[in-house]
């Protein structure tokens, strides 16, 4: 927090953004090119753009893949796994709505096949 001139400046942090709230609660509110995709938005469009680059035959693995942008075989086998989130958690992901103490890893690394068991492991209601 940060004072000048009787006014008091509060800036928090949202999945790595700056939020600055005026001492009445207001924010401003936010303009498109002012909003940087979040890690979990970038995942998530990396890996349906690598699903993708698999059923059009563009490439025939993921280990292909891996290669041709140097990442390891074991993190896009976790960005494809984001592909089959509910359809509710891609939302909440898009809207930047998901719960502070949800992290990628959490979405990634064997996410169950059931929509309603992905729901409650990152505690969105069903």
């Amino acid at each position: 927090m940060k004072r000048w001139v009787g006014w008091t400046l509060t800036i928090k942090r949202r999945s790595g953004r700056k939020l600055v709230t005026l001492p009445n609660g207001e924010t401003a509110p936010v303009r498109p090119w002012d909003v940087a995709p979040t890690s979990l938005q970038l995942a998530l469009a990396r890996g349906h753009r690598w699903l993708a680059m698999l059923e059009s035959g563009e490439a025939k693995s993921l280990k292909e893949i891996a290669t041709r942008e140097g990442v390891d075989n074991s993190y896009v086998s976790r960005m494809v796994n984001l592909t089959t989130l509910a359809p509710d958690i891609v939302a909440a992901i898009l809207d930047d709505a998901l719960p502070n103490h949800i992290t990628l890893f959490d979405l990634a690394v064997d996410p169950p096949a059931l929509w309603d068991e992905q729901r409650e492991r990152v505690g969105l209601p069903r």
